[in-house]
């Protein structure tokens, strides 16, 4: 063991008043002696993986997180140079710009199978923050968060609607059963493709397997829910540029999506590695910088401490499923995924990460109403 390396990371968590092998549940409990430098080189990286191997564990992961973060520990330990050379070939090439790389890249996470999104997610199957005013479970939750969106876009019977990114089409076949519209959605997922066109069976809803680029029509509304945190950077105009493409002069167009505090060109290593490998969370300069001369920001909600509740219950739900997947998927998996869901709630804890709904027009339309 390397007790340096020991010294500088019990160091470290003092100041998030985390302690090594201590009683409080966001406390580490070490099985490795060999974490401490593997965390002082691959940091963020070196902490999941490590985790995932079961080096270390924590009774709350989550509220360890949003510790780590608070104290901006992630700050005070950048330096490593794997991760400096991960943030260069992020600004240097556009990760997403070809459509096969990018579409290979996304399928990575979304084809992992939809008995465990089926076991994970409310019953229509929304993988995006729920909006927990009033409600009382994540049912509740989601279909609240599916009428906010239906209601800023002030949907009328017989509108046509684009859905960028439309998942299992959660928000398609609510929006035409609960307002009788015809909704388009695409998604690059076969696995969401085939299950989403059997859910959707009976309404007006047509699910395309689809690049997001490659999308031709005219909409009165066009929405993304959770899907911009997957084209880049460098493709934030080219996506602003389809929306702008395919919505009507007097259309509305809504983004839901997690947002950052500060701009960035890449994501955190560990998620990058093993949950999404083109993801990367946008910032309000990021986003309006794309917009810029082509759409009205009309306005902007942030609910993201409900994303941290939604996190928790797909958590409370995978761990209770797991004696039913286990069969498919092997312990490094469980623990992978659990690191995923209570470290992600862990950021929105600490006030790191956002979930922003921002609606958009194109200039010179006319609002006979008020968004919110």
């Amino acid at each position: 063991m390397n007790k340096d390396a020991k010294k500088l990371v019990e160091e470290l968590l003092s100041i998030a008043w985390v302690t090594i092998n201590g009683d409080k549940p966001y406390d580490i409990k070490v099985h490795n002696d060999n974490f401490y430098e593997r965390v002082i080189k691959e940091e963020s990286l070196g902490l999941g993986e490590s985790y995932m191997e079961g080096w270390w564990d924590c009774d709350s992961v989550d509220e360890l997180i949003n510790k780590i973060l608070r104290a901006k520990l992630d700050e005070k330990a950048a330096g490593n140079w794997k991760i400096k050379l991960h943030y260069l070939k992020a600004r240097l090439f556009n990760l997403q710009k070809d459509k096969k790389s990018f579409n290979k890249l996304m399928k990575h996470h979304y084809n992992l199978g939809n008995d465990l999104f089926k076991a994970m997610l409310d019953k229509r199957m929304n993988y995006s923050s729920a909006y927990w005013k009033n409600a009382k479970n994540l049912d509740e939750a989601q279909e609240a968060k599916l009428e906010l969106i239906c209601k800023k876009l002030v949907l009328k019977e017989g509108m046509s609607v684009l859905d960028l990114g439309c998942g299992w089409g959660g928000f398609a076949k609510y929006a035409a059963e609960k307002y009788g519209v015809k909704v388009v959605g695409i998604t690059i997922s076969k696995e969401q493709y085939e299950l989403g066109k059997e859910l959707v069976k009976g309404f007006p809803v047509e699910i395309k397997l689809q690049d997001y680029r490659e999308v031709t029509g005219k909409f009165d509304r066009v929405i993304s829910i959770g899907s911009i945190e997957h084209v880049g950077y460098k493709n934030y105009r080219t996506y602003m540029e389809v929306v702008n493409r395919t919505l009507k002069d007097d259309g509305i167009s809504l983004i839901h999506t997690i947002g950052s505090n500060k701009s960035q060109v890449a994501s955190n290593v560990w998620i990058t590695k093993y949950i999404f490998p083109v993801g990367l969370v946008p910032s309000v300069a990021q986003l309006s910088k794309a917009m810029e001369g082509i759409f009205v920001f009309e306005d902007l909600q942030n609910f993201g401490p409900d994303y941290d509740k939604t996190l928790m219950n797909w958590y409370k739900n995978f761990k209770n499923a797991w004696p039913k997947l286990k069969n498919k998927y092997v312990e490094k998996f469980y623990r992978m995924w659990k690191y995923y869901l209570l470290s992600s709630a862990g950021g929105f804890r600490s006030r790191q990460t956002q979930l922003w709904q921002i609606v958009m027009t194109k200039p010179g339309r006319e609002l006979p109403f008020r968004i919110s």
